[in-house]
């Protein structure tokens, strides 16, 4: 019975991130294909964010955009759906996986399925419109699904390289030893 709350609360979790990731980013991606597209961007707070409207071939900051055309396409929506398939079946399969880890595989999910759309739906190409940065040190161009994908993953990292915490004394455990050594 509690495993069936914890299923139950987990999956409304991941239906709420994956709902609002998925949602902003495809919301964000329409509002800069109508009005950004075919301008010079804009520039935000003195130029340190700046939208322009990109089309981006590839995957993190345009790797693998030199794969041939007739290939690239389906080589990146084939890692990403095999990428997502394996996240998806680790988060839902593993029901004892720690709260944080399970927010931050959600978060990761949710910002790959938004690409995915885009690609599916771009021709292989995902739309990019979000530069940050102080004069020449930029990023790249980026979108709210890199976001989720760039904030699961150094949570991911974060939560896997601290310290492990000493797990207290299970008071049963105690009991069954002290009775042990009493006999």
């Amino acid at each position: 019975m509690v495993e069936r709350f914890w299923s139950s609360r987990r999956f409304l979790l991941a239906v709420l991130i994956l709902s609002s990731c998925i949602g902003c980013d495809q919301a964000t991606k329409t509002l800069a294909s109508q009005s950004l597209k075919n301008t010079h961007g804009q520039s935000l707070f003195s130029g340190i964010v700046r939208l322009e409207y990109a089309l981006n071939p590839g995957g993190f900051l345009s790797l693998g955009s030199n794969l041939p055309e007739r290939f690239r396409p389906w080589f990146f929506v084939a890692c990403n759906v095999g990428f997502m398939l394996a996240i998806g079946g680790f988060l839902f399969m593993n029901r004892r996986i720690e709260g944080k880890l399970f927010i931050a595989l959600s978060y990761i999910l949710a910002g790959g399925i938004g690409n995915l759309i885009d690609r599916i739906s771009n021709n292989g190409q995902v739309t990019d419109f979000i530069n940050v940065g102080i004069g020449p040190l930029r990023t790249g161009i980026f979108n709210v699904a890199d976001m989720a994908v760039m904030f699961g993953g150094l949570a991911v990292v974060a939560l896997t390289c601290r310290e492990p915490r000493e797990q207290p004394a299970c008071p049963l455990k105690q009991a069954v030893e002290r009775d042990a050594k009493d006999e």
